[in-house]
């Protein structure tokens, strides 16, 4: 294959990943019981909803704080896109437990991510604009205090200074370096087909 088939590869690999990570952020916002009306959270929902709406119709509605149509869509997509990619490219079938494997790998992958970039633009607003109330800053306040919390309660803040991001932070790229690591490596693929 070409340079020019390789950067087409690539870039459908990066929409995938993209389209994945707006699938997490939809299910990571009903888990944190994010406000739905938010006009973020109805355009996540409305960008989501085609892939998501099939496995709606026989995983049913959303089990308490968890969506499982929408895992079970990313888990999906990103299998299949996993295959696509590696016969495109000419690597053949690979084993259906190193995609599986893959695919969950890029999914935490995902959640990660999400998290990581969520706590930065909510540290940086707490210096800028401690009292937003765009509907994105309550948006990212929202998802980030199921995982802050806990940590507020272990390490309660030093007068003016929160540690917890920090915990938070170190956890994350904990998570990431081991357990999404050892899922890439278990699955034998290229570490560009599980994340951005």
């Amino acid at each position: 294959m070409g340079q020019l088939g390789n950067a087409g590869l690539l870039l459908v690999n990066t929409l995938i990943n993209i389209y994945l990570f707006l699938m997490m952020l939809r299910f990571l916002l009903q888990a944190s019981q994010a406000d739905y009306y938010n006009p973020i959270s109805q355009s996540v929902v409305k960008i989501t909803q085609p892939v998501v709406r099939p496995f709606q119709s026989f995983l049913g509605p959303v089990l308490g704080r968890f969506d499982l149509a929408t895992l079970a869509a990313a888990f999906v997509l990103k299998a299949v896109s996993i295959v696509a990619i590696l016969q495109i490219a000419g690597f053949g079938m690979p084993p259906v437990t190193q995609v599986a494997i893959g695919a969950v790998a890029a999914i935490a992958n995902a959640i990660l991510k999400i998290y990581f970039f969520a706590l930065i633009v909510m540290i940086i607003l707490s210096w800028v604009a401690p009292n937003a109330s765009h509907p994105g800053a309550l948006l990212i306040m929202q998802l980030v205090e199921p995982i802050m919390a806990p940590v507020r309660r272990v390490i309660p803040p030093l007068g003016m200074i929160d540690l917890s991001p920090i915990v938070v932070f170190i956890a994350i790229s904990l998570i990431d370096g081991i357990v999404v690591g050892a899922l890439t490596r278990a699955a034998g693929i290229t570490g560009a087909l599980v994340g951005l």
